[in-house]
Order: structure tokens, then C-alpha cells, then sequence
């Protein structure tokens, strides 16, 4: 069994990854996949927006573990709504009673966390690890691809990857819960043209909200079909055709920025889609300024 998810997880990633990074992710997965999460004994950490008194007796089959350390987690990186919109879906789905959901963070500011959290009304359970216990018990790699797991009933790893970042990662997450047999995936791959990868959208009042456009040209012999995009912050979102794009025809990707606050900024984007160079990363820059 855990061979199988090896076999799809290995897949899963590299297809993600591009050059030198591959024998890299094949290591850490061969590492990872099978492995048995070593949860922190309960004095070690809070608990917030607990809806019963104690989740260790669940009947859940799977569990989704979520781990930020302090460098993730502000309110841009964590993309709590993301989680909230996903966890919703789950919930709404015949999945609900299959799944459980673990959040374990270990925010430098802990007040920001919590006003976070109360802002963007996130009302399921977190571990607030002040401590840290969680990486140092598990000695999680550096490389933030390993810090979310879907795992089994007894805490080992069957699948590695976030859901909310990458919707491949999302539908082998959802296919390993349904019990669907995983086989490899087939796909006509084609070839994009990007006009521009990166966009200077200069300097503008930072509560004005800024629109782009990023064009991306089928150049090769399939249609091209778009799966999910994924950013690095809450405040940019991005709208696209669903349609497939036939060759020798473009798409064009809106992006929306929205500044937090005045600052500089740099924010990416990632096109995952059946293009042999996917995902295709995008990049805005700018100054939102007082």
C-alpha cells in the first residue's frame, strides 16, 4: 500500500519540480512517504477553536496535518481563507466524517496570529506550538513542499504536498480519501509561450486596487488546458477561461492585487496546466505607497 502512494507521491511531485530540484524531492520522499508523524504530549501546546474537548478518539480514517513555523505563518503565507474554502468543501462532501484536519503553528508573534485568526473567522482547530515541539520531534526539511501530509489512522505519511498550493496535490489528496486506485497519470502535454513572465505594476496608493494581464500562447500540437493557478498571498487572485485553448491560440490570465498595507512588494503566481514546463511561474512587483 504504502509502495503504491510512493510510486504516486514521487510522481505527484516531480511533476511539479523542474531541473535539479528532482533528485532532490525523490529523496525526501523516499525519506517521507510510509514515515509515522510523532505528534507533541498535550501540555506542549494550546489549543484554539476547539470544538470538543479532545480529538484523539476520532474514527476518521485520515488526518491533514498542516505545519507553519514562524516564517509562514503571517496572514499572506498561511492563507487561512484558502485552508477555510477547502476544509468547507471537505466538509460538504460525503468525505466529512473521513478527514480530519490538524493545524500546528508556531508563530514568532503570537497576538498576530490570533487576531488573524479572528479576522478571517477561522473556526477550526489549531495548535498554537509556541514551542516549536512538532518540527523538533519530526525534524521536518527546510523545503515548505514537506510541511503539509495527509496521513492514515496511525500517523503515517501516505501522501506529501499542500492542497491550497498545488491542485494536483488536491486531487491525489481527494482520490487517496475516496479509496480510488491511483495509476499513473496520462496527459497530451503541449508547448506555452509566455509574452511576459514578470510585471512591474509601479507605485500607486496602496488601498487602490491594481489589475495585469499575463498572456500565455499554445505553441504546441495539443489543447491547452488549464488545471488551477495558485498564489503566494491572499491579496492577489487571479480569473481565466476554463475552456481549452487550442493550438496556436492565447489566454489571458487577470491578476488582481490588493495591498495589505503601503510596501514594496513581490508576489508570484503558478500556472499549473498540461505544458511540459508546468507549473509556469508568474511574477508581480511593485510599491503600494501611502
Amino acid at each position: 500500500m504504502y509502495k503504491l502512494y510512493y510510486i504516486l507521491g514521487l510522481i505527484l511531485c516531480l511533476t511539479a519540480c523542474q531541473g535539479g530540484r528532482k533528485s532532490e524531492m525523490k529523496a525526501y520522499l523516499k525519506q517521507w512517504l510510509g514515515k509515522e508523524i510523532i505528534f507533541p504530549a498535550s501540555h506542549t501546546y494550546q489549543q484554539l477553536n476547539v470544538k470538543d474537548e479532545t480529538t484523539e478518539d476520532s474514527s476518521s480514517l485520515f488526518k491533514l496535518l498542516h505545519y507553519a513555523n514562524s516564517e509562514w505563518c503571517s496572514g499572506c503565507r498561511l492563507q487561512l481563507e484558502k485552508w477555510k474554502t477547502f476544509i468547507e468543501e471537505i466538509e460538504s462532501s460525503d468525505l466529512a466524517k473521513k478527514v480530519d484536519f490538524e493545524f500546528y503553528l508556531s508563530p514568532d508573534n503570537t497576538e498576530e496570529l490570533l487576531r488573524l485568526v479572528k479576522f478571517q473567522d477561522f473556526h477550526y482547530p489549531i495548535h498554537l506550538d509556541e514551542e516549536d515541539s512538532l518540527d523538533k520531534l519530526n525534524n521536518f526539511p527546510q523545503d515548505v513542499t514537506f510541511h503539509t501530509f495527509l496521513l492514515d489512522k496511525d500517523n503515517k505519511v501516505l501522501a506529501i504536498g499542500n492542497p491550497i498550493h498545488n491542485p494536483r496535490v488536491k486531487a491525489l489528496y481527494m482520490k487517496i480519501i475516496r479509496g480510488g486506485k491511483q495509476e499513473k497519470e496520462q496527459r497530451n502535454l503541449t508547448q506555452v509561450a509566455v509574452e511576459k513572465t514578470s510585471l512591474d505594476l509601479g507605485s500607486f496608493p496602496w488601498q487602490e486596487e491594481q489589475k495585469t494581464l499575463f498572456t500565455l500562447k499554445n505553441v504546441g500540437e495539443h489543447p491547452l488546458i488549464i488545471e488551477g493557478t495558485t498564489t503566494s498571498c491572499d491579496c492577489t487572485t487571479v480569473s481565466y477561461s476554463k475552456e481549452p485553448v487550442a493550438p496556436g491560440n492565447e489566454v489571458k490570465l487577470e491578476v488582481v492585487y490588493k495591498a495589505e498595507k503601503p510596501e514594496p512588494f513581490y508576489r508570484t503566481i503558478s500556472v499549473y496546466c498540461n505544458a511540459s514546463t508546468a507549473p509556469i511561474e508568474l511574477e508581480i512587483t511593485g510599491s503600494a505607497v501611502e
